[in-house]
C-alpha cells in the first residue's frame, strides 16, 4: 500500500507558507546573530533548527489542511466451485473418455498454485448447500447449483472477481435454473465438464399421487409416475405391498428409451388406521441403480368424515370460500345452515362449530352451544356482537367506543406451534389484501396462540388476527376478521390455485378437532416419511380428565429400527404441549411407543415412521453440458473437459478483463490534528535547548 502527503491551504493563500518561512530564519537571525560560547558549526545547525521550528508553527496559525492519499491495490479473485454431490461419482465416462474424479480437487488445486501470487484464489464445494475448501467425499444427497452460486455473490459483493471456476456436471435437483444466477455475475466464468452424457439404462418411480386420508371400506387410488431409460422392450413390472402382501400390480411394455408414464392403481381401504404401503418397480437387467425403484406411502384410513357446522345469518361470499377450503381435506364434512334454520339440526353431532359473525348470546338457539365442549371457531366482522363476545371467551377482548371497521393485514408470528403451515403458505398470506376488522383496541391471553397478527398499513401490531386457545378442554378459534373472498380471489390471480388458503383452512379445522375423539394422550410424527438427513419431529399431547391440555408429566418414547436397535428420549415441553426433535435417524422402518404417567394412571401411545434414502441424485444419469457450455458462452468464458484443466491457468492469465484494481483513497485532516508534527516541534526545541545547556548558552 502507498501512501503520498500533500498540503492544501483551503482559502488562505500558499504565499503565506513563504512568509512563515522568513519569520523563522529573521528569528534564528535575531537569536543567533552574536552568539558568545558557540562555535560557526553550532550556530549554523542551531539557527537550522529555530528556523523550521518557528517556521512549523508559524503554518499551524494558518491551519492549513493536510492531504493523505493512500492506493492499496487488490488482487483479482478466482473462485473455485466444486460440485460434491453424488451424481458426480456414480455416472463418469467409460473407456478413451475416463476421468478419474477422485483426482479433481488434486487438479483443481494445481491450478491454485500455477496462479501464484498474482492472484487470490478461494476454493468451495457445493451439494444442497455451500461449504469452505474441496471435497473428494461426493456424497451430497441433493444438488443445487443457484444456491452455491448466489451465496458466493452475496459473500463477494463488490470485491474484485476476476474468475468463476465451476467444476459440475450440470446435474440439478433444487432450487432454480443456475443460468438466471449466473447472469448476476460481472465476470468471467469457466466450466468444468464432470459427468458422462450417455444416458444410463434406469427404471425408477419419479413421483406417487395420493390422498394421504381414505375412509373405511371405500376404494382409493394413487398414481404412481414410472420413467424407464434405456429399457425398450422391457417389461415394467410395478407392485404394491403391504406388510409384505401384495395389494395391487400392473405390468407395462416400455416402448422407448425415454418412457414416462402416470400409472394409477386401486387399493381398497378395508381396515381402519394408518396404513403403509410399499410401492416397487422390479429391477431389470444390467439397471445402473435400484435404489429409485421403491417408495413407502402412508394412507389414514378413517371410521367417517368429522362433520363441520358453519352457521351464519346472512348471506356472505367468505361463507362459501370457507366450505370449499376445509373439504379440499376429505376428512371433513361442512353442513352450511342459516340461524333461523338451526332449530332443526342437532349440534351434538358436530365436531366443530363455526359462528360465522355469530355469538352464543345472539340466539336463545345457540346458547347451549356455551355449555359443551363441541369445538367453537369464531368468526368476526361487521355484524357480530363484541360485547357478547367478550363475554362468551377468555382468550381475547375487544375494546371498541364506535362501531367501525378497519383494514388489517396477515403478519405471521413465527413463535406459533400449535400446528403447522408450510413457508410458502405463510409468504402468500403475509402478502393478501386486507380482511377488515372491529375497530379498538385488542388484549390477548397469555395461553392464547396467535397465528397471525394485524399489520395496519405498515404497522405491525400486537393484535391477534388469527389465534387459537384451550379452555378447559374446549379448543376455541378466533379470526377477527371478514373478508376471506379477497384472499381466495388474490391467490388465484397470483397462482392460478387456492392453496394456501385451503391449507390455512384445513390446518387449523384439523388442529381444533384434534381431540374430539376424547383420546387423552396422542403422539404423532410431524410427517411419516420423513427424507434421509431431514431431523425427525414427533409431537406429544396430554389431556386430563377435563379434557385440559397439560404438559407437567415427562413423557417418554422409545423408536426401534427394523434392524432392532432401540433409540430413547424425553420429551420438551412446548406451550401447553410436547415436541421431540429426534435428529437426523438412519434410513430404515421405525416403530415407537410412547409412555406418560397423570397420578397413578399410565398412557401410552404407538405408532411408527420411516426414513427413507434420498434418491434424487440417482434419477438423472445424463451429464447437462449444454448447460455449462451456455453459463460459460454467456459471461465470455469457456466450458473444459476435465482433461483440459491444465489449460485454465494460461485462459485466466490471458483474459485481460482479469487484473488488479488499485483503490485510491483520499483524506484531509487539519494540520493541527497531525500528532507527528507536535513531536517534531518537541524534538527541535528540546534538542536546541539542550545543545544551548550543554554549551553554556543558558
Amino acid at each position: 500500500m502507498l501512501f503520498l502527503f500533500s498540503i492544501t491551504w483551503g482559502a488562505v493563500s500558499g504565499w503565506w507558507a513563504l512568509a512563515c518561512l522568513l519569520l523563522g530564519v529573521l528569528y534564528a537571525w535575531l537569536m543567533y546573530r552574536q552568539p558568545i560560547n558557540l562555535t560557526n558549526n553550532f550556530r549554523y545547525v542551531l539557527s537550522a533548527v529555530r528556523a523550521l521550528a518557528v517556521t512549523v508553527i508559524a503554518l499551524l496559525l494558518l491551519a492549513p489542511m493536510l492531504k493523505s492519499v493512500s492506493y492499496k491495490p487488490e488482487k483479482p479473485l478466482v473462485l473455485i466451485l466444486q460440485d460434491n454431490s453424488e451424481s458426480v461419482k456414480l455416472f463418469t465416462p467409460k473407456g478413451s473418455q475416463a476421468y478419474n474424479v477422485s483426482n479433481l480437487t488434486g487438479d483443481l488445486d494445481k491450478v491454485k498454485s500455477s496462479l501464484g501470487d498474482n492472484y487470490e484464489v478461494h476454493e468451495f464445494n457445493f451439494d444442497k448447500t455451500l461449504h469452505t475448501g474441496l471435497s473428494n467425499k461426493f456424497n451430497g444427497k441433493q444438488t443445487d447449483i443457484s444456491a452455491a452460486l448466489k451465496q458466493l455473490n452475496e459473500q463477494y459483493v463488490n470485491q474484485n472477481i476476476g474468475a468463476i471456476v465451476l467444476a459440475t456436471d450440470g446435474l440439478y435437483n433444487q432450487g432454480s435454473d443456475p443460468q438466471y444466477e449466473a447472469r448476476n455475475f460481472k465476470t468471467t466464468i469457466y466450466t468444468i465438464a464432470l459427468g458422462d452424457t450417455t444416458p444410463k439404462r434406469d427404471l425408477l418411480i419419479a413421483n406417487v399421487n395420493y390422498n394421504k386420508t381414505a375412509f373405511l371400506g371405500n376404494d382409493f387410488e394413487i398414481e404412481v409416475l414410472a420413467e424407464a431409460y434405456q429399457s425398450k422392450g422391457e417389461t415394467m413390472r410395478l407392485s404394491v405391498t403391504e406388510d409384505g402382501k401384495q395389494v395391487a400390480a400392473q405390468n407395462t411394455p416400455v416402448s422407448s428409451d425415454a418412457f414416462q408414464k402416470l400409472v394409477p392403481l386401486k387399493l381398497n381401504a378395508d381396515r381402519k388406521g394408518i396404513r403403509k404401503f410399499n410401492i416397487n418397480i422390479a429391477p431389470v437387467t444390467n439397471e445402473l441403480s435400484t435404489q429409485n425403484n421403491s417408495e413407502t406411502i402412508y394412507v389414514d384410513v378413517l371410521d367417517a368424515k368429522q362433520k363441520i357446522l358453519l352457521v351464519y345469518n346472512g348471506p356472505h361470499p367468505d361463507v362459501s370460500v370457507i366450505k370449499q377450503g376445509i373439504e379440499s381435506n376429505r376428512n371433513f364434512e361442512v353442513k352450511t345452515i342459516l340461524l333461523s334454520d338451526l332449530s332443526t339440526l342437532k349440534t351434538s353431532d358436530y365436531s366443530l362449530v363455526i359462528l360465522y359473525q355469530l355469538t352464543p348470546g345472539n340466539s336463545g338457539l345457540l346458547q347451549s352451544l356455551a355449555k359443551t365442549k363441541i369445538p367453537v371457531w369464531y368468526m368476526l366482522g361487521g355484524q357480530s356482537d363484541l360485547q357478547d363476545f367478550n363475554n362468551q371467551q377468555k382468550a381475547i377482548k375487544i375494546s371498541s367506543g364506535r362501531a367501525e371497521m378497519q383494514e388489517v393485514f396477515a403478519q405471521p408470528v413465527p413463535e406459533f406451534s400449535a400446528f403447522t403451515l408450510t413457508d410458502s403458505t405463510r409468504q402468500k398470506i403475509s402478502t393478501f389484501p386486507p380482511l377488515m376488522a372491529p375497530f379498538g383496541s385488542y388484549t390477548s391471553a397469555p395461553a392464547n396462540q396467535v397465528l397471525f397478527k394485524q399489520k395496519i398499513g405498515n404497522v405491525l401490531t400486537t393484535y391477534p388476527l388469527l389465534s387459537f386457545s384451550d379452555e378447559a378442554g374446549r379448543r376455541i378459534g378466533i379470526l377477527t376478521g371478514e373478508g376471506l373472498w379477497r384472499w381466495q380471489l388474490a391467490e388465484y390471480k397470483a397462482n392460478g390455485n387456492h392453496h394456501a388458503v385451503e391449507e390455512l383452512l384445513s390446518q387449523s379445522v384439523q388442529y381444533l378437532t384434534a381431540n374430539a375423539n376424547r383420546q387423552q394422550f396422542r403422539v404423532y410424527p410431524a410427517k411419516n416419511v420423513f427424507d434421509e438427513g431431514e431431523n425427525v419431529i414427533l409431537n406429544a399431547e396430554l389431556y386430563n380428565d377435563a379434557l385440559e391440555l397439560i404438559n407437567t408429566p415427562d413423557v417418554k418414547i422409545n423408536l426401534k429400527s427394523a434392524e432392532g436397535k432401540n433409540y430413547s428420549f424425553l420429551f420438551t415441553r412446548s406451550g401447553q404441549s410436547y415436541q421431540l426433535d429426534a435428529g437426523a435417524l438412519p434410513v430404515g422402518e421405525y416403530t415407537y411407543s410412547a409412555a406418560t404417567k397423570v397420578g397413578p394412571r399410565a398412557f401410552t401411545a404407538n405408532g411408527q415412521l420411516t426414513v427413507k434414502a434420498l434418491n434424487l441424485e440417482t434419477r438423472q444419469s445424463a451429464a447437462n453440458h449444454q448447460l455449462l457450455n451456455n453459463i460459460a458462452k454467456q459471461s465470455g468464458g469457456q466450458m473444459l473437459l476435465p482433461s483440459q484443466i491444465n489449460q485454465l491457468t494460461d485462459l485466466i492469465r490471458k483474459n485481460d478483463n482479469i487484473k488488479t484494481v488499485v483503490y485510491q483513497d483520499k483524506h484531509y485532516s487539519d494540520m493541527i490534528d497531525v500528532k507527528w508534527i507536535f513531536a517534531l516541534i518537541l524534538v527541535l526545541l528540546s534538542t536546541e535547548w539542550f545543545v544551548r545547556k550543554r554549551e553554556g548558552e543558558i
